[in-house]
């Protein structure tokens, strides 16, 4: 891919939604390049549009107007099938309310978007395991999510949003559901992705976790309210290794 060209790149974008007998404008022409390995925190107040935003992001919604290219493909205009395709090869999720099956484990959470890919059985193992060792739970592999911290939930969704090896990570308020440590640790973490050369957009409400970014995106009643890149983001002089990332 050219480095020179945004790996998403969204020009005036809006969506608008009909409920009842009322237009909701949530988002009013949006323009935002992200090259790749950027590290972005989107935020902004309740009705800002940063959801929706984030949804556009995701492939999960499709814009009213304007167009989306993601690594040089116009995701605007395609199928729900498409964007699903899209969705799991290109975009790794990580949710506030981590979205692992109960039943299953690590292993298993981490391994279910090889299996949408078509990936061989033998081979989904060996990379969910590898996945799992780098984010620290490698001797968790066959824990079930209710026998794991809240920490360690959120590593196994990390895992499965790498999985994939996708173009973005995408975090939906990713520390919501932690105390405050455990949410710092997984900010490092996140750190050490982005050192790793992933690119990482993160929605939050908070100013202290979007103070990891190295760019903070401000969404206002569904208008672009302000861009600006951050000086000293709150981890860039930490040295990350690996034992800074016990289980929690």
């Amino acid at each position: 891919m050219d480095t020179y060209k945004p790996l998403i790149s969204i020009q005036e974008m809006t969506k608008t939604y009909e409920m009842g007998d009322q237009t909701v404008r949530a988002l009013r022409g949006v323009t935002i390049d992200i090259r790749k390995n950027e590290y972005v925190a989107i935020m902004g107040p309740s009705g800002s549009g940063k959801s929706t935003f984030m949804n556009m992001i995701g492939c999960l919604d499709t814009p009213s107007s304007g167009s989306y290219f993601l690594n040089g493909e116009d995701v605007s205009t395609l199928s729900d099938d498409e964007l699903a395709s899209v969705r799991n090869k290109e975009i790794g999720f990580v949710f506030q309310t981590f979205n692992l099956l109960p039943r299953s484990s690590c292993l298993a959470n981490v391994e279910l978007p090889l299996i949408y890919a078509g990936v061989p059985a033998g081979e989904r193992k060996q990379r969910a395991k590898e996945m799992l060792t780098k984010v620290n739970l490698g001797d968790r592999v066959y824990h079930k999510p209710n026998e794991l911290s809240g920490g360690q939930r959120q590593r196994v969704a990390v895992a499965r949003a790498l999985i994939n090896r996708p173009s973005i990570i995408l975090a939906d308020e990713p520390t919501g559901n932690l105390d405050s440590k455990t949410g710092v640790e997984i900010m490092y973490l996140f750190e050490e992705l982005y050192r790793s050369g992933n690119t990482i957009i993160v929605v939050t409400h908070e100013e202290e976790i979007a103070a990891h970014a190295r760019r903070i995106i401000r969404l206002r009643d569904g208008l672009l309210e302000s861009d600006q890149k951050v000086s000293s983001p709150a981890l860039e002089s930490v040295s990350l290794h690996q034992e800074d990332f016990q289980p929690a």
